[in-house]
C-alpha cells in the first residue's frame, strides 16, 4: 500500500521570514504523523532556510522548478545540484503553470526529469489537460503524451520513485476541482498506462497525486478514490492550519 503524500506548492508567496515562521508552527503539529509523505515546496529564496527549520522532522523539502543543464550562462536558472546541495529532496517539474506561463513542453520536462534523477533528487511531475482538451474529450490522448514523451527514456526503476501529479489545468486556482468520477478515470488510466509501459511493480509503487483546488473539503473524498495517493496542494496550504487539516484527512481511515 502507498503512503498518503501531501506536497504543498507555495508558489510565488512568502518570504523567508513567513517560510520559516511557518515550518516552525507546523512541526509540532505533524511530529506523529507518521503515515503520510509531508513535503513543503517554498520560492526558491526560502528552500535552504526551510530545509534547515525541517531538520530532523518529518517533513521534506522541494524545489518548483529547475534547468536541466548543470551550469553554464543562463542567467536566472537553478540546476539541479545546486537545489540537490541545499538540502532539498524533492523538485516539481512541469507545473501547468511553467507549461502554460513560460512555454514549458513535454520535451522539457524530460530533459528537467532527466537532469533531476541524476543529481538523485525525487521529480514530482505534473501532467494535465486544459479545459478546452477536456471539452473536446482529449483528455486521455493528452495524457499519454504527456507520459510517454515527459518520461521517455525512464526505467522501471525512476518509475517506481516517481510522483506525477495530475492536475486538471480547469481546476488550478479556479476553486472547481475535478468530480470523483472524473480523477477516479484520469488516475487509473495514467496507472494503467505506467503498469503497461513500465511494468506493474513500478506502476504500483509510483505514486499518482491529485493537484486542483485541493482544500480540507474536498481531500477525504479525494484521498478515497483508488488510485489517488495524495494530493499537490497550492492555495490552501498557504494557512498552517488549513494545511494541517489536509494532512490529517489524507490519513488512512484507519489512522483517523
Amino acid at each position: 500500500m502507498r503512503t498518503p503524500f501531501i506536497a504543498a506548492n507555495w508558489k510565488m508567496y512568502k518570504t523567508v521570514h513567513e517560510a520559516v515562521a511557518f515550518v516552525k508552527e507546523i512541526r509540532p503539529m505533524v511530529k506523529d504523523v507518521h503515515d503520510v509523505e509531508i513535503v513543503i515546496a517554498p520560492p526558491l529564496t526560502s528552500v535552504r532556510p526551510v530545509v534547515e527549520a525541517a531538520h530532523a522532522s518529518n517533513i521534506g523539502v522541494a524545489a518548483q522548478n529547475m534547468y536541466w543543464e548543470r551550469e553554464g550562462a543562463f542567467t536566472g536558472e537553478v540546476s539541479a545540484p545546486m537545489i540537490k546541495e541545499t538540502g532539498a529532496e524533492y523538485v516539481i517539474i512541469g507545473h501547468s503553470e511553467r507549461r502554460g506561463l513560460f512555454g514549458e513542453t513535454d520535451h522539457t520536462v524530460n530533459r528537467k526529469l532527466t537532469a533531476a534523477l541524476a543529481a538523485q533528487l525525487t521529480p514530482i511531475v505534473c501532467i494535465g489537460e486544459t479545459l478546452d482538451e477536456r471539452e473536446r474529450e482529449e483528455t486521455l490522448t493528452i495524457l499519454d503524451r504527456q507520459i510517454k514523451e515527459g518520461l521517455d527514456g525512464l526505467t522501471a526503476d525512476h518509475i517506481a520513485g516517481l510522483v506525477v501529479a495530475y492536475e486538471p489545468v480547469w481546476a488550478i486556482g479556479t476553486g472547481r476541482n475535478a468530480t470523483p468520477q472524473q480523477a477516479g478515470e484520469a488516475h487509473a488510466h495514467i496507472r494503467g498506462r505506467l503498469r503497461q509501459w513500465f511494468g506493474g511493480l513500478a506502476a504500483d509503487q509510483c505514486h499518482v497525486i491529485y493537484g486542483g483546488s485541493v482544500k480540507a473539503d474536498n481531500i477525504r473524498d479525494l484521498a478515497s478514490i483508488p488510485d489517488v495517493d495524495g494530493a499537490l496542494v497550492g492555495g490552501a496550504s498557504l494557512d498552517v492550519r488549513g494545511f494541517f487539516e489536509i494532512i490529517t484527512r489524507s490519513r488512512p481511515a484507519a489512522a483517523v
